[in-house]
Formats: C-alpha cells, sequence, structure tokens
C-alpha cells in the first residue's frame, strides 16, 4: 500500500471571513495619546514578490513612554488609557494594510537592556500552519544599535525588520514582510 501525503490544514480564507471583516483594528492608539503620531503600511509579499491578499496582520505595542496596556507589564508607570496598544487588519489585493498608532518608547528586554522602539507582528496567511512572529523597528532610529534583539540577528538580515519612512506622507512608515524567498523576513521562535 502506498500512502499519499494529505493537504496540511492552513488558516485559510476564514481570516477574511469571519475575523478580518468583522474584527479589524485599524487604530492602536487614538487622537488624544501621547507621542508621535505614526501611519503604518504594512505589505505582505509571497517568495515570488508577488502581494498576498488574504494574510492578517496582528500588532502589539507599547505606549510612548514603553508602557503595555496589559496586566503582565508590571513596570511602574501608568499606561496611556488612549492608546489600546493592539491592531488586527487583514491585507487588500495589493497585498497591504494600514494602521495608525504612535511610535512606541523604549521597554525593558532580556537583561533588563531597553529595546528599541518596535512593534511586534503576527502574520496569518494561507499556506502558513501557525502564525509568524516578527518585528518592526524604525530606520534611522539611534537605539537601533544596542537593542538586544535586534543586534542577536545577523547584520545582513537586520534590514528585512526596518520600517522605512514614506516619503509621500508626513508621519508615514511602510514596511515589507516577505513570507520566503531572498528577502524573506526574519521571524522568531517566540
Amino acid at each position: 500500500m502506498e500512502y499519499v501525503p494529505t493537504p496540511s490544514q492552513t488558516v485559510g480564507p476564514y481570516l477574511r471571513i469571519g475575523l478580518t471583516e468583522k474584527r479589524s483594528v485599524k487604530c492602536l492608539a487614538g487622537p488624544e495619546a501621547k507621542g508621535e503620531r505614526v501611519w503604518l503600511k504594512c505589505r505582505v509579499l509571497d517568495g515570488d514578490g508577488a502581494p498576498v491578499n488574504d494574510a492578517m496582520v496582528e500588532i502589539w505595542q507599547a505606549d510612548s513612554e514603553g508602557k503595555y496596556n496589559h496586566p503582565d507589564d508590571r513596570q511602574a508607570k501608568t499606561p496611556d488609557s488612549a492608546c489600546l496598544g493592539f491592531g488586527r487588519m487583514g491585507t487588500g489585493e495589493d497585498g497591504s494594510c494600514e494602521f495608525e498608532t504612535v511610535k512606541p518608547g523604549r521597554v525593558p528586554g532580556p537583561g533588563n537592556r531597553l529595546q528599541a522602539p518596535h512593534l511586534n507582528v503576527g502574520v496569518y496567511a494561507r499556506g502558513i500552519l501557525l502564525q509568524l512572529y516578527t518585528r518592526i523597528y524604525f530606520d534611522g532610529e539611534p537605539a537601533n544599535e544596542e537593542d538586544p534583539i535586534l543586534i542577536s540577528v545577523p547584520a545582513e538580515r537586520r534590514e528585512t525588520l526596518l520600517a522605512h519612512r514614506d516619503a509621500d506622507r508626513a508621519g508615514g512608515w511602510r514596511f515589507d514582510i516577505h513570507l520566503c524567498g531572498e528577502q524573506e523576513t526574519v521571524f522568531f521562535d517566540v
């Protein structure tokens, strides 16, 4: 008897049908939130550089003072109540989605060393059994040079974790998520 592999179960189309259309959160920080306003356009691409039009991107972040709006953040700071710190969007036909937020502050990391401002990202897409986790750092941020997570990534791969300013929009940033291929984004085993 010959065994034939069966297709893997993937996160599939339910993202668009049951989750992103009904539970999208585009704004992570309301207009009253303290800090530098940021509009982040994320684009999800496959190994050939083609847009993935049915992915979902989730973002978690600290407020502009470096405090997460979550009970597990035990810092003695008061969280900014106008900063939800969570967003979720499905990608459109061009593989992109956009979030409105504030630039996060620095948070303690491994060994209590401060991390550079960053966004924590989860990516869900067809063909992926479990979500992929990555980070978005801001290009040109001086603290990037001392971030314990970013400097643990080989120097030639760090570029895949950097958002770049959008010359067409004040406060705009762009970040491409390559699921595989030569430009594959660094993903973390969390």
